[in-house]
């Protein structure tokens, strides 16, 4: 849980201020007494209950728009549709939705930062183009093409940051450039045919067609499901463990268990409905991987600290010692490195390179899912996790309006009015949280 607000925080330095006047004793104690976290789990289940209250009024919303607007989407496309819950159409979702969603991993490093990347999608389909030449046209192993094609993007990502960083050029400016010229390179390389099939072997069959574990096995998805409840009790206890030791608030062993419970209720279950049909993809099982490494590094790292903290205010970064070009030009190479592996999952789904590989609205719907899924377009608030909430949100609605034969004018338009009102809860939540003093 975090921290209650400033102004309980500001009343108890108050109150230790005053004291430290008339008693040095009554100071000190009260210095120690008062920690809000310690405060709100002393109290119990009531006490979470308040502080949730307490960050709804204060604008800090998280996730519960996402998790309400995903319920809604469910009701109302299931009222419609009874094979929008089926195991068929769930595994359909959770299929194609990693493809977008790893460009949308890259982007949220971006967001954290308020700047934005427009060429994710030019790079993402420039990627799946190398892999088949490099594969096809000159006989590459696949894996070693897979490697080549990762660090290109990468690259690629890292001139942007250059330009950015180093040369001044705004990041809008630069990544459109990107945009238009990788794209470019894509159709140059693609030649008149415009289209390279891909051998499915190797990376090809593990990110199109392949499923977890082994294939056409239902012991990978339940693998999958414990290993991530067993990851979450061991790191928890552990942590527990080590806050104990250092004298800090840390989460009781009651509250431990009904996170464990809920998460494996929730796993079990996800497996048993995907086994229900295809079982779990591999594609699936990579973004999520992807998902719980990038949360460590941005959570707990100095350097996912320093991205948080450039994103919050340049200025005091810099005062504080960060390196600020060497943090935009990282940022900018994880995002076209994500976008060419994302790349490579179209390239997975599809067995080719085409054309239309990272067109359309694939950038769009990147940006929309980080969006959607909760980080802020002003810096310096965000999580990984909002890239995979926004694409179920996204890909509902794709899946659910298919369902529905509606027209795809329909989907642009109903998506668009999803982004547009993630960013005015965005905005107002932000307003609201300067109200309370809090932003």
């Amino acid at each position: 849980m975090s921290d209650t607000s400033d102004t309980v925080k500001k009343d108890a330095v108050a109150t230790a201020n005053a004291a430290s006047v008339e008693d040095p004793t009554a100071a000190a104690a009260s210095a120690t007494v008062v920690d809000p976290r310690l405060l709100v789990r002393e109290e119990g289940y009531k006490g979470y209950i308040t502080e949730f209250k307490r960050k709804v009024k204060g604008g800090e919303l998280g996730s519960l728009p996402v998790v309400a607007g995903l319920i809604v989407i469910g009701i109302i496309f299931q009222a419609q549709n009874s094979r929008f819950l089926s195991a068929d159409n769930l595994s359909n979702i959770s299929y194609y939705l990693s493809a977008t969603g790893m460009l949308a991993i890259g982007l949220v490093f971006v967001l954290l930062l308020g700047e934005i990347d427009l060429s994710v999608g030019s790079v993402s389909g420039l990627a799946s183009t190398l892999f088949a030449v490099f594969v096809v046209n000159h006989g590459m192993n696949g894996w070693l093409a897979l490697v080549l094609t990762i660090i290109t993007g990468i690259g690629i990502g890292a001139l942007h940051g250059f330009f950015f960083a180093r040369i001044g050029v705004p990041a809008f400016v630069v990544t459109l450039a990107g945009f238009l010229g990788w794209n470019g390179l894509m159709l140059w390389l693609l030649g008149s045919s415009g289209t390279i099939n891909i051998p499915d072997q190797g990376p090809v069959h593990l990110l199109g067609q392949g499923s977890f574990f082994m294939d056409q096995s239902i012991a990978g998805a339940y693998i999958l499901a414990a290993l991530g409840v067993a990851s979450l009790a061991y790191g928890s206890l552990v942590e527990q463990r080590r806050r104990k030791a250092a004298g800090v608030p840390f989460r009781p062993t009651s509250e431990i268990g009904l996170r464990v419970g809920l998460l494996a209720v929730a796993a079990f279950v996800t497996a048993y409905v995907l086994n229900s049909s295809a079982g779990v993809s591999n594609s699936l099982v990579i973004f999520l991987a992807s998902l719980v490494i990038v949360d460590f590094v941005l959570r707990r790292t100095p350097y996912g600290r320093k991205v948080f903290a450039v994103g919050g205010g340049i200025e005091a970064a810099r005062r504080a010692g960060i390196n600020v070009s060497m943090i935009r030009i990282t940022v900018f190479a994880i995002s076209g490195g994500f976008a060419a592996v994302g790349g490579m999952f179209f390239a997975g789904q599809t067995q080719s390179a085409t054309l239309n590989a990272g067109g359309g609205n694939t950038l769009m719907l990147a940006i929309a899912a980080a969006v959607i899924g909760g980080t802020s377009l002003f810096g310096g608030r965000g999580t990984v996790w909002s890239a995979l909430l926004g694409m179920l949100v996204i890909q509902s609605i794709q899946t659910g309006l298919d369902l529905l034969n509606m027209n795809t004018s329909i989907q642009y338009m109903i998506t668009g009015g999803v982004l547009l009102g993630a960013v005015v809860i965005d905005s107002v939540s932000r307003k609201s949280q300067k109200a309370s003093g809090r932003g």
